[in-house]
């Protein structure tokens, strides 16, 4: 079992940057693809950003690319995500998933931690 707690969301003005990060406790993360999401009031649920184990490999949403990254201290067994030029449409719970499924999906999920950017 994998057990993810985001942190760093908070209240920030447009044009702000955050950065998020996703601990996780009961196994190492060093192993697995780890992916962000976000997903706002009466939204689907959008993915955002993946890195591979060793963060070598990394992919982004389009409506992200160029303004967020992803990174990982394997070490920390935490991954992040630094936002930048935040915009009001940004505004959402941002949650971590990893342990990929092989049909799609992840095995494990955080709670999430709320991202407010105010225009």
């Amino acid at each position: 079992q994998v057990q993810l707690v985001e942190s760093g969301g908070g209240l920030v003005q447009a044009g702000g940057s955050l950065r998020l990060a996703c601990a996780a406790s009961g196994r190492t993360l060093k192993s697995y693809a780890v992916a962000w999401f976000r997903q706002a009031p009466g939204k689907e649920r959008e993915f955002l950003a993946a890195i591979n184990w060793s963060g070598g490999s990394t992919n982004y949403a389009d409506s992200v690319k160029g303004r967020f990254t992803i990174s990982r201290d394997n070490a920390k067994n935490t991954v992040y995500l630094q936002m930048n030029s935040l915009k009001a449409e940004d505004t959402a719970v941002y949650s971590c998933a990893t342990d990929p499924k092989p049909g799609g999906g992840y095995n494990y999920w955080g709670r999430g931690t709320q991202v407010t950017v105010s225009s």
